[in-house]
């Protein structure tokens, strides 16, 4: 039951994402923002939890369980040493999987041979 969980939470995800790039002149980088902001929001509102809760790996590996992410990050930073928590929770919490990204975009830029349109 799980899986089918995470499928449907994940799917509504993916399915929002898709009518938005459909019947708006957002460009797919407006939308990715879009997305972690959101995800972002509703963790410091602490309604993404619930989301997860239910959805599972649907619901966190999306952008938007990495504006969650941020989020919770930041709450717990700030309670450990206050204001400044502003500041550097968000980075603690989401360190590994930022720096997963960039050496998987440098391993692909060592590849790929990009060409200007």
């Amino acid at each position: 039951m799980n899986y089918i969980k995470a499928f449907f939470v994940g799917g509504l995800i993916c399915l929002i994402g898709q009518i938005l790039i459909d019947k708006t002149k957002l460009t797919p980088a407006r939308i990715l923002v879009l997305f972690v902001c959101v995800g972002c929001v509703l963790g410091g509102l602490g309604w993404y939890p619930m989301l997860v809760d239910f959805g599972g790996a649907g619901a966190t590996v999306p952008l938007t369980g990495f504006g969650n992410n941020l989020a919770r990050g930041v709450k717990e930073e700030i309670d450990a040493v206050g204001a400044i928590g502003i500041l550097t929770g968000g980075l603690k919490s989401a360190a590994g999987g930022l720096t997963a990204v960039m050496i998987f975009a440098f391993l692909t830029a060592l590849i790929a041979k990009p060409k200007q349109k």
